[in-house]
């Protein structure tokens, strides 16, 4: 198993962590403050967990005036991170502002932009958009027209709607109209970063709004590669659906030529083993053409109710009228999936049509 990310959390760290707000505030109690890392609540903590753990540690030994306290860390969290697409295990400078600097918007503004340059700020900030709204939208807005690309990706990562662990935003869940303009300032950015985060952002927003990313798409695609592959990544759960707007925008047509042959599929597997399925393509017409393989899985779920989830093959133009394939599809333990014995269902999908089926059984050890 690999080792849980809450462990990068080391005594080694939170000691140089200490050591360089002592070099700032001589007052600083490293021992205490070190004790206070590690008490019995620790062991028991996850990630974030422990972020929010060592911002409230730090906040009990420095200033409790605020603006005191962020000038302290603001050269304390420049040595800290910094690589280029960001430090996560950094993120308790910035949880320091969202815990104790909603009221003080001007500094914490000022200093969520330093922080996230070093580890990144896409949390943080979403407190300040339920609490100040258009004046949050409009910082955003000046974020996206920054010098550095940290800055920048913050204008689009910290108004995803759905961002993956943090505070819910579900105003723009419902309506995410403020959120496109900063989108459409940023799909031409230099840095991948920053358009990685655009893609992700209208992924969130084809969650809720399919047909407001499906317009986007049609609209920026053809205007350069980079812009291309950005519609085509803030596409991929559309192009998991089989939506047929986005599917013909990428070439994928109705399969109506292909035939799905001979889909084997091992009829058990064992929990922590791997499944092996196995199917030909053919067609009577010269090639097969622009295919776009997935399979997806219905897996069983507590109650005996099912939940499907869908995985890519492979994407070509295959220029055979004949195609083997053979995939192996792994069952071992991870942490964002609890495996259920029990029939489970296979199901193979070209260009976003389902072409074959067939159930196999998932078994204890």
């Amino acid at each position: 198993m690999p080792e849980p990310l809450k462990n990068v959390y080391t005594p080694e760290l939170i000691r140089a962590l200490a050591t360089a707000v002592k070099a700032e505030y001589s007052q600083f109690d490293v021992a205490e403050f070190e004790r206070s890392i590690f008490n019995p609540a620790w062991q028991t903590e996850e990630l974030k967990q422990r972020m929010r753990h060592i911002a409230i540690s730090l906040q009990q030994y420095l200033p409790q005036d605020y603006a005191q306290a962020i000038a302290l860390l603001l050269p304390v969290a420049a040595q800290f991170g910094g690589s280029e697409c960001g430090d996560f295990e950094y993120m308790f400078f910035p949880d320091f502002v969202a815990l104790y600097g909603l009221e003080d918007f001007e500094i914490s503004m000022s200093a969520l932009e330093h922080f996230t340059k070093f580890s990144s700020s896409e949390f943080a900030v979403r407190p300040f958009i339920v609490r100040y709204g258009d004046q949050m939208m409009q910082q955003m807005h000046r974020w996206a027209a920054s010098d550095d690309p940290h800055v920048r990706r913050l204008a689009s990562e910290g108004c995803r709607p759905r961002l993956p662990w943090a505070m819910a935003l579900p105003q723009f869940k419902q309506a995410p109209t403020p959120v496109l303009p900063i989108l459409e300032k940023l799909k031409n950015d230099d840095s991948l970063y920053v358009r990685r985060s655009v893609a992700n952002n209208l992924n969130d927003i084809a969650k809720d709004h399919p047909q407001i990313v499906v317009d986007i798409a049609h609209r920026w695609f053809g205007q350069s590669p980079e812009v291309d592959w950005l519609v085509k990544h803030a596409c991929r759960s559309l192009l998991k659906q089989g939506e047929p707007a986005v599917m013909s925008l990428f070439g994928f047509a109705a399969p109506d030529h292909v035939v799905c042959s001979d889909l084997v599929v091992q009829p058990q597997v064992s929990m922590g083993d791997a499944l092996t399925f196995a199917f030909e393509l053919h067609t009577d017409r010269l090639s097969l053409g622009q295919l776009r393989l997935e399979y997806a899985i219905d897996f069983m779920k507590a109650q005996g109710k099912r939940s499907r989830k869908v995985f890519k093959i492979a994407e070509a133009d295959y220029q055979t009228a004949h195609k083997q394939f053979t995939k192996r599809h792994s069952f071992k333990p991870i942490s964002t999936r609890t495996y259920y014995p029990g029939r489970h269902g296979l199901h193979l999908m070209i260009n976003g049509i389902e072409l074959a089926a067939a159930q196999f059984e998932l078994v204890n050890l």
